[in-house]
């Protein structure tokens, strides 16, 4: 039951996180849409390393983990 409750919490801190990298967020499926229809394998990777980055940084601060 423990891990139940541990598990709720870290989805609670879940929208806290992606608001704290809303703007990679953004840039991400910008790229995304703008390639709608013919995206390719690494087509937006490094927008999606940074948002990456920013979701598992914020994870840290809030003291959880994605």
């Amino acid at each position: 039951m423990e891990s139940v409750i541990r598990a709720r919490e870290r989805l609670a801190k879940y929208p806290v996180v992606f608001a704290k990298c809303s703007k990679q967020g953004t840039l991400y499926a910008r790229c995304v849409l703008l390639k709608e229809g013919s995206v390719k394998h690494n087509d937006c990777a490094k927008e999606f390393e940074q948002f990456k980055t920013c979701l598992t940084s914020a994870a840290k601060d809030l003291k959880t983990r994605i």
